[in-house]
């Protein structure tokens, strides 16, 4: 009787350590960031790796080297609107020489870009019928879920800039291709620089609708 009261607080107090250890298999327990979630690192089936939580991978548009960029989904990113690019008549070539070009890894619209920004913004104001269609390009160097991201922070850079010079938002749409539609096929800098950039598509409301 004596031993049976000796061994019952061995067995609850070896109970204790392990649940304090965490000896689950294959889990181990990491103390977050201040202000991140708890991550899980798995160690089964070799070296461990950290589950992804919010922010999305880590990748690199044009620079491999960027990370915390929100994950985007297969396909062009096209922002929300009261209108359909597909539903007017698209002309590419009316703005085709007002293409604006971005740094490395960059979706600010440089100084050097703000005569085509005004240029498109003069266009739009001779007509108030007219919309826009800016799209977002990017270099092939980095993830493509990187560079459709990249791709609308710049249309979404450039629809500010017109905003900022009296054009209303809501007659412009955006959508990213990412590296999906290089106007340079080469794999140099100076096919990246022509690639990194946003192009202007002026959509004209089709006759009768």
């Amino acid at each position: 009787m004596k031993l049976n009261k000796l061994i019952f607080p061995m067995v609850l107090a070896l109970a204790a350590v392990l649940a304090s250890t965490g000896c689950k298999k294959g889990i181990t327990k990491v103390t977050p960031l201040p202000g991140q979630p708890p991550a899980i690192v798995s160690d089964q089936g070799g070296a461990g790796t950290i589950a992804p939580g919010p922010g999305g991978q880590i990748g690199g548009g044009d620079n491999i080297g960027s990370t915390g960029v929100p994950t985007a989904a297969p396909g062009p990113i096209a922002t929300s609107s009261d209108w359909d690019p597909a539903n007017t008549v698209q002309d590419r070539a009316a703005l085709a020489a007002y293409t604006v070009h971005f740094k490395f890894d960059s979706a600010v619209v440089q100084d050097s870009e703000q005569s085509n920004v005004s240029s498109v913004a003069q266009a739009l104001t001779s007509d108030p019928n007219v919309k826009l269609l800016i799209e977002g390009n990017c270099d092939e160097r980095g993830t493509e879920e990187y560079n459709r991201a990249l791709g609308e922070r710049r249309a979404l850079a450039l629809r500010e800039a017109l905003a900022k010079v009296g054009i209303d938002p809501a007659r412009i749409r955006t959508i990213s291709y990412g590296k999906d539609k290089p106007v340079d096929p080469g794999h140099d800098e100076s096919a990246f620089a022509k690639n990194r950039r946003g192009d202007f598509v002026l959509c004209h409301p089709k006759t009768g609708v």
